[in-house]
Parts: structure tokens; sequence; C-alpha cells
């Protein structure tokens, strides 16, 4: 899940049988205000590939979990809560569940198109999840929902992909599915819908993709080679969007 969540989203959960269901958010957006409103600038650098991503300092890092932790993931629990589903919200600091490295140095492209790089601030590279909290709200019938935090060994808060988050976990949970939602119909090449790929054909379509498409197609291998069986790549738009995610062909399936 992108920014939040939708009420046409949340209905369709509700239609779902979420025994056995994990849910991973995220809420760049609602950072982004909650820094404008607090007086701090929001900082963005580009990567060489051109993937524009937040800079993470302290100052920013405190803002992510006000947001992240605070308004976004406690927003969805409630909705979900008032659409008959029991869900309880977390973060990968709670109970060290998402366990991540904290990036030293960082490769952007400056104002004249010149790599440099930067101090990595508090951006975090998942290194291990651990499911057992996450398995023991599952065993009493309730869904977890996870904001994208992780912890580093020296105990600093990070800020991690949300859909990395979900690979990392899905991988390791040996989920039979993972759904990672977007704002287009799924894996688009010239402007055609990919229906279906393999992983090794999903390795040479990360190259022909655009921004921030490709971080999904990466996160999806990942969460494969280590345990889920097949990811889904669908639009987080559409009126049904989970339904139509696993009965439509208007969706990119990544199978092993």
């Amino acid at each position: 899940m992108r920014n939040g969540v939708s009420q046409n989203l949340i209905n369709d959960l509700a239609g779902q049988s979420m025994k056995d269901s994990i849910i991973v958010h995220g809420g760049g957006p609602s950072v982004t205000d909650l820094c404008i409103r607090l007086g701090i600038e929001p900082k963005f650098i580009h990567s060489p590939q051109g993937i524009r991503s937040r800079y993470t300092d302290l100052e920013t890092m405190e803002v992510y979990i006000m947001a992240m932790r605070g308004k976004v993931n406690s927003s969805i629990v409630l909705s979900l809560q008032k659409a008959g589903i029991n869900a309880v919200g977390m973060s990968g600091i709670d109970g060290q569940m998402i366990i991540a490295e904290r990036k030293k140095r960082l490769i952007t492209i400056n104002g004249n198109g010149r790599r440099m790089y930067v101090d990595g601030g508090y951006t975090g590279k998942i290194t291990r999840v651990d499911p057992e909290i996450m398995n023991s709200i599952l065993s009493i019938g309730k869904t977890p929902v996870i904001a994208p935090i992780a912890i580093s060994q020296d105990f600093e808060a990070l800020n991690v992909d949300a859909d990395r988050a979900a690979s990392a976990i899905a991988g390791t949970v040996k989920a039979e599915r993972l759904i990672l939602l977007t704002d287009v119909d799924g894996v688009l090449i010239n402007g055609e819908l990919v229906e279906s790929f393999n992983i090794e054909e999903a390795k040479i379509v990360m190259k022909d993709v655009g921004n921030g498409m490709d971080k999904k197609i990466m996160g999806a291998i990942e969460s494969m080679e280590t345990g889920t069986r097949e990811v889904i790549i669908a639009n987080g738009n559409a009126k049904y969007p989970i339904s139509r995610a696993l009965n439509s062909n208007r969706r990119t399936v990544i199978r092993k």
C-alpha cells in the first residue's frame, strides 16, 4: 500500500478473507506534508538511475516516525477496524521485527548532472526480518499493519522502502502471494502491460521500466528467491484493487 489507504481498498479488503494476511503501507506524501507544516524543508535526492528518493537526516527521521507510525498507521488501523477487520498497528521497530543496516553513503546526481556522494543519513538496507510478533498476532486471528520503519543494530530508527519491506516480510514468512499496489495496472513496457513473466525475465525487464517500478520488481525477485510463491503488481486506484489483482488480467504476475 502506498500513501495511507483509500475507502475503495478498505471496502475491498473487508470483502476478502484476511486470515493470515499482513499489510505493509507507505505514506511518503504524509511525511512531506508534515515536514512542511513543521517548517522543515523536505529533502530529495536523485540516483544515477533517475530514481527520486527522500533524504532522511535526523530531523526528517523524527518527522518520518511521527507521520508513518502515528498518523498513517493509526488511520489505516482505525479504517480497517471500522470495516470489521481487527487490525493491529506496529512498525518494524516493535520487537526488532525489521533489522536494517544504516547506509554509510548514497550516490546522487547534483544540479550539474555530476555524481556525488552524500552521507547515508537515516536510510536503511533491510538485512533480516523476525516474524515472531507477526506470527503471534496472526495466530489469534488479527491482522498486522506494519509501517516501514526499521531498527539498526545500534538501536536507531531507519527509513526503509515500503515495497522492499513488504517483499522482505513476504519472503521471510514464505507467503503464498505478495500483492504490490501502485498507480498503474502493472509493469508497462513501451506503454503495453506485461501480464506475466518469470524471475529470469523479470531481471531483464527491470532495466526497461520507469522510476519506482524497478524497485518493485527488484523486491519481487528478492521475495521469491527467499520463499514467496508469486508476486502480483497491480493498480491500487482501481475500484476493487485486491479483487482486480486476484481475478483479472489487468495486472502483472511474477512467478518462479
